[in-house]
């Protein structure tokens, strides 16, 4: 495994799985396959209504909780919500979130943060980040925020690099954490030439060869799967480097394509948006 270790001095795993669009059933499954197959890393949210068979997928899998980085985000119908991190917590089944996030930018994200630098004070968070900003909020929230973000949670993918943002990034030592990173199954990105004719040198899937490229972009990873051959294949991406010349290849291929462009209405919406049970 490699790691990133954030400007805290906390170490965070490059790869790990993302329990999006899981039922708790689902995601307790995934989590304690992922877990037994050597994964470290685990990305859920309040919004997935998944968080407690994500615990329970933890505690099935018997390994430490000390080992595990756990990855968890605040909806923003709780952002204001004093207890809502408790809760969250409750629902893990822990007593602390290595990486806590405010999942989208609503026009109440200073509360959220305000919250999250108490529970981060309190020793209950470990590391703050903010999923899905602008660079302009994000701008804000490194120039004004007493506790500065660790880590920022955004699309990214060979067709969308984030150039631009790893700008601000490199700037202040925060790390990128890419969703999305097999750009949402797309076909023509995972059949692009250059993976192909990669993944043979390597004796890799296409799909792997992304991943490995997300890594040395300095990404941490977290794709999502259901099914445990993948999610071991989606971990197997330490046994070999891509060089400089197929790394600056690969870049080629950046056309600034996202999958998904979260509108101003939409994220407005979302401050109102109440989640369902979480089983």
């Amino acid at each position: 495994m490699e790691y990133f270790t954030l400007s805290n001095g906390n170490k965070m795993p490059m790869a790990g799985i993302g329990v999006f669009m899981m039922s708790p059933a689902e995601a307790e499954a995934s989590v304690e396959s992922a877990l037994k197959s050597g994964v470290r890393l685990i990305d859920t949210a309040n919004g997935y209504m998944n968080e407690s068979g994500t615990g329970r997928g933890i505690k099935k899998s018997g390994v430490a909780r000390e080992e595990i980085f756990l990855v968890t985000k605040l909806w923003p119908t709780v952002y204001e919500k004093e207890t809502a991190i408790d809760e969250s917590l409750a629902r893990l089944g822990t007593d602390y979130i290595d990486l806590l996030f405010l999942h989208q930018p609503t026009d109440n994200w200073r509360e959220g943060y305000k919250n999250i630098e108490k529970a981060y004070k309190e020793g209950k968070v470990k590391a703050i980040g903010l999923s899905n900003f602008p660079e302009d909020l994000l701008q804000e929230a490194i120039d004004t925020m007493e506790i500065k973000p660790h880590v920022v949670q955004v699309e990214a993918h060979p067709y969308f690099s984030q150039t631009a943002l790893k700008t601000i990034l490199a700037e202040t030592g925060m790390g990128l954490m890419a969703w999305y990173p097999l750009g949402h199954g797309d076909k023509n990105l995972i059949n692009e030439p250059v993976f192909t004719k990669l993944a043979a040198k390597y004796g890799k899937s296409n799909a792997q060869i992304i991943l490995r490229w997300h890594v040395q972009s300095g990404n941490v990873v977290i794709p999502g799967s259901k099914n445990p051959a993948h999610i071991r294949d989606n971990f197997d991406i330490f046994d070999f480097a891509l060089t400089d010349e197929e790394m600056a290849e690969i870049a080629k291929v950046d056309k600034g394509v996202r999958y998904y462009n979260g509108t101003p209405e939409m994220i407005a919406a979302y401050k109102t948006m109440e989640l369902g049970p979480d089983l």
